[in-house]
């Protein structure tokens, strides 16, 4: 998964105004209490951030 399909998805499931302030601010212990920003700019992979968004917002199994 690239940078810019893991957006997509996160403006898909949250709506484009609100993920990008979730993403900032929402701190996940699965990322290593940190927010999906902090992960992916600490060169964690997309898909791995993204499975990790996808358990704590309970997002059905099509969006896996």
């Amino acid at each position: 998964m690239r940078h810019t399909e893991f957006w997509a998805r996160l403006d898909e499931a949250l709506g484009r105004a609100r993920s990008r302030t979730w993403a900032e601010l929402f701190v996940l212990t699965e990322l290593g209490n940190r927010t999906t920003v902090e992960a992916l700019d600490a060169g964690v992979a997309p898909k791995e951030v993204w499975a990790a968004v996808w358990r704590v917002l309970e997002l059905p199994a099509s969006e896996r």
